[in-house]
């Protein structure tokens, strides 16, 4: 029979000094750091349309609480077993819009994991390398920014004319799709711009025949 004495003598007491106070102080406080340095990364570094601010403290999170999971998991071989078969029901269901937003989680977990494991160098000089990375590819601009150019037009002889125009005034031009209704013909076509002049727009809207003429920026991935 269980006595209250033999509930203070269980291993549960004896897991509170299993990690001393100064080694988890230090391994949330760097991962606290390298957290906050993923985060200035990830603000620095994104080109997405809505910026959320929740998803860069969420990187600063994630690191904190993989470290504090690692950290528990190395302390005990049985606690580790429990661990794999809690996370293993665990189910994420939130989309990732941005591809490079699943670097900078795995760079996040990555961190956490190799501080709980004691890799300090290792985890400092291997954040400030990926971020320098980052920094330097994906600020990288390109030379000739894609751009949508969609225009409608009233008959085959006003869309000659605009694409004929629209090819003298930029550097490349390709069409991606062509509806033809009974009113209408309807392009969309990619083109790269010589310079950063978009007044040749202007002029496409004011050949007779373009109902209109529509420049719009994207990032290169048609679906159509």
């Amino acid at each position: 029979m269980t006595t209250f004495n033999d509930i203070f003598q269980s291993s549960f007491l004896e897991n509170v000094s299993a990690i001393s106070f100064l080694d988890m102080a230090l391994a949330l406080v760097l991962a606290f750091g390298l957290g906050l340095f993923i985060f200035l990364i990830y603000k620095k570094t994104y080109s997405g349309v809505m910026y959320s601010s929740s998803f860069g403290v969420t990187l600063v999170a994630l690191s904190m609480i993989t470290t504090v999971v690692i950290m528990a998991v190395t302390s005990n071989v049985v606690l580790s077993l429990g661990m794999v078969g809690a996370l293993s029901i665990v189910r994420f269901r939130t989309a990732i819009k941005e591809p490079l937003d699943i670097a900078f989680l795995f760079w996040s977990i990555g961190v956490g994991i190799v501080l709980a494991a004691g890799m300090i160098p290792l985890a400092m000089i291997g954040s400030v390398v990926i971020g320098v990375m980052l920094l330097v590819f994906v600020n990288r601009k390109s030379h000739s920014n894609p751009y949508i150019v969609v225009l409608q037009c009233v008959d085959h002889n006003a869309e000659q004319q605009a694409v004929q125009q629209l090819k003298e005034k930029t550097q490349r031009c390709i069409v991606k799709s062509k509806s033809a209704r009974a009113n209408g013909v309807e392009l969309n076509m990619e083109i790269r711009l010589k310079d950063e002049n978009t007044d040749f727009i202007n002029l496409l809207s004011a050949i007779p025949g373009v109902h209109s003429a529509v420049l719009v920026s994207y990032n290169g991935d048609y679906m159509g």
